[in-house]
């Protein structure tokens, strides 16, 4: 048995799931609040209320089970679990910055978090600079004497660039700042962030880890500290809670995701393989591949891909929107995780100079089907557009 197969079945195994009765999964706590036998009962446990069940805004049982696992599976301490991907980023990063402070992030980053740091933060006095992050000299270059945070996402989810996570993490801590890194990706099976240094981990556990397409949640993981100060506030006063049935939901999905993403890593390589020999196709960006410029660092961090990636075409942005139009297994639409492989189409802008024809770049995301099956569905509908 392998060291991940190892881990999760652990997980899974956990002596304190005796308490609900034997139940081999965790019961739905659908109450609002808990009631108290005594005042004496009830005043010992606002005196602590993270460590007691009172109301389920603060700490539902169902909820905290599934804070336990991730703890473990993701090797940190603790976790507080959320009602989206980006109520587990924002709350984290608010956690960290005050008026005045700056932020480094990755230019490549999920689209609404550069929308909250550039936008958002902006309005409280914090700024931003966003760099491509693939260089260790672009983070030194950026530190500020006001630099509290250095947000990551390696790897990036259009054109899938890394960072060096241990680097970063020095350096940070050299200037008393503190990493976060966005982990969805890789999730816990390929890449624990917190054994390279960095502080906290957040994922949007809709996509993997959930992995049915079912429910909306999110998750910060880190050091008891860090995370018991975002629970303390930024949880119970912003309010983005997630829901005992999303728990519940997401603590089923956790069963398989080591199966899961062991064919979700051998399907993602076996369509990109067979996609950068097609003809519209000139580049693929998959950091499992040895082509990949970052191949060695992702090997030093990564012991996994998974099956999100995207290609560079020669063809116009409407001419590959067209193609995706025709093809029968790729959905259309955004996200990932799940069992249905899905196809997004954008404009690639990364280093398009005056006068170059405008390209696509196509990102694809490679699900539990046949992948045969997924590589005949590109290629006929590549034929139909042809003809």
């Amino acid at each position: 048995m392998s060291k991940l197969e190892n881990k999760f079945t652990k997980a899974a195994y956990d002596p304190l799931d005796a308490r609900h009765h034997g139940a081999i999964h965790v019961p739905i706590y659908q109450n609002s609040l808990f009631a108290f036998p005594s005042y004496e009962q009830f005043d010992e446990a606002m005196k602590a209320q993270q460590n007691h069940h009172i109301y389920s805004r603060g700490n539902n049982p169902t909820v905290q089970y599934l804070e336990m696992k991730l703890a473990d599976l993701e090797e940190a301490e603790s976790a507080k679990c959320f009602a989206s991907g980006m109520a587990a980023i924002s709350s984290a990063i608010m956690s960290v910055v005050s008026q005045g402070d700056h932020v480094i992030c990755v230019n490549q980053a999920y689209g609404p978090t550069k929308e909250f740091l550039g936008s958002y933060m902006s309005r409280f006095g914090v700024e931003t600079t966003f760099i491509n992050g693939s260089s260790n000299e672009e983070w030194r270059s950026a530190v500020r004497p006001n630099t509290k945070l250095f947000y990551l996402e390696s790897p990036t989810t259009l054109y899938f660039e890394l960072q060096d996570l241990k680097h970063c993490a020095e350096l940070a801590h050299s200037i008393g700042a503190v990493t976060i890194i966005d982990n969805t990706w890789a999730t816990p099976c390929f890449q624990n962030p917190t054994t390279l240094g960095i502080d906290l981990v957040v994922h949007s556990i809709t996509k993997y880890i959930g992995g049915h397409s079912d429910c909306i949640g999110g998750v910060v993981l880190g050091s008891k500290e860090l995370v018991d100060r975002i629970a303390n506030n930024e949880y119970m006063l912003l309010g983005g809670i997630m829901t005992p049935q999303s728990a519940a939901l997401v603590a089923k999905g956790i069963r398989t995701l080591p199966l899961r993403m062991q064919r979700h890593e051998e399907s993602g390589l076996y369509v990109a393989e067979h996609i950068a020999k097609l003809s519209f196709v000139t580049r693929v960006n998959h950091p499992g591949f040895s082509s990949h410029p970052q191949h060695e660092l992702g090997r030093r961090q990564m012991s996994g891909a998974s099956s999100l990636f995207s290609f560079l075409s020669n063809e116009s942005t409407e001419r590959m929107k067209d193609w995706a139009n025709r093809l029968k297994y790729f959905k259309i639409g955004v996200s990932w995780g799940g069992f249905e492989s899905l196809v997004t189409v954008n404009r690639h802008t990364n280093d398009d100079k005056a006068g170059n024809k405008p390209v696509a770049i196509v990102r694809l995301y490679v699900g539990i089907e046949d992948p045969r099956e997924l590589v005949a569905d590109i290629e006929q509908a590549w034929e139909q557009l042809k003809d």
